[in-house]
């Protein structure tokens, strides 16, 4: 499976300076993310199929069933941008900040895809413009890259259509460093590649660092409020999955860790870590807005 590399290079350092990229970052992200959505709907009406992420494997109808797809309606573009969420409740949906407000761009109005492994057709569609980012988000350094989306008519649960589990109890104090998660969602599954034959919807398996040896890859970037996946062996989120789900099965259930947030710049197949926004840090923010 071409690994969902739903995740956004941030920054890189150049002689021991933060350069900000102009491709595969959260900050300016949504003028990219357009022409991403539009490769996914030509090859949607082509009647192919094409998985996303990096070195994942293709996801059944039903398999992650609190994945969601945003199509995005962005300010001043005729084209709309693409990003993923999670089902938290009948009418609420998580995703990054960045896929509303991305500091150079702004969305007007979002597009909800729940129980379809494709963007552009299938399942259940809701159009909303209710979409909460934290208070302190800050696009440059892509800290807080978490929002709420708010569903005008709640959805009934189904084998394709369900919730994640959030946090709870003793995970709460949990860092899933040395877990094995998922990551799934709707975006490139090679880097500078193009919508090709396969699932839409991919997943893959990724291992948790320590943030420790993530801050490595982002020394200037990385916060105790984010969490990350290796990319070793050219696995991991890339362009198009922003705002997607980091799970892990606990018990019969599976439990949001992350939210795809960002990467590094040089590209999705270059076995660096990628970032997410660390769920166990924004539980009150989320509390506050289910």
């Amino acid at each position: 499976m071409k690994f969902l590399v739903v995740l956004l290079a941030v920054a890189s350092l150049t002689h021991g300076k933060v350069v900000i990229p102009d491709n595969h970052t959260a900050f300016g992200y949504l003028k990219n993310s357009i022409a991403e959505a539009e490769k996914i709907r030509v090859r949607e009406e082509q009647y192919l199929q094409q998985q996303r992420i990096v070195g994942g494997v293709p996801a059944g109808l039903g398999q992650v069933p609190f994945q969601a797809g945003l199509l995005l309606d962005v300010i001043g573009f005729e084209g709309r941008g693409v990003c993923g969420g999670s089902l938290i409740s009948a009418n609420r949906v998580i995703s990054a900040a960045h896929c509303w407000a991305d500091g150079q761009n702004q969305v007007w109005r979002v597009e909800v895809i729940l129980g379809s492994v494709t963007l552009f057709t299938g399942g259940n569609r809701q159009f909303t413009s209710v979409f909460i980012n934290h208070p302190s988000w800050f696009p440059l350094l892509v800290r807080n890259d978490v929002g709420v989306i708010y569903l005008p008519t709640s959805v009934t649960f189904s084998s394709t259509i369900a919730p994640v589990s959030l946090p709870q109890g003793a995970e709460l104090e949990e860092t899933f460093a040395g877990e094995s998660a998922i990551a799934s969602g709707f975006g490139l599954t090679v880097d500078g590649g193009s919508i090709s034959s396969n699932q839409f919807l991919s997943q893959v398996r990724l291992n948790v660092l320590s943030n420790s040896v993530c801050r490595f890859g982002f020394p200037l970037i990385l916060q105790d409020s984010n969490i990350c996946t290796s990319g070793i062996g050219g696995v991991g989120i890339c362009s198009g999955d922003s705002g997607g789900p980091l799970y892990i099965t606990r018990g019969n259930g599976n439990v949001l860790i992350g939210v795809t947030s960002f990467g590094i710049a040089l590209g999705c197949q270059v076995n660096f870590p990628a970032a997410y926004a660390r769920v166990t840090s924004f539980m009150p923010f989320i509390n506050q807005h289910l």
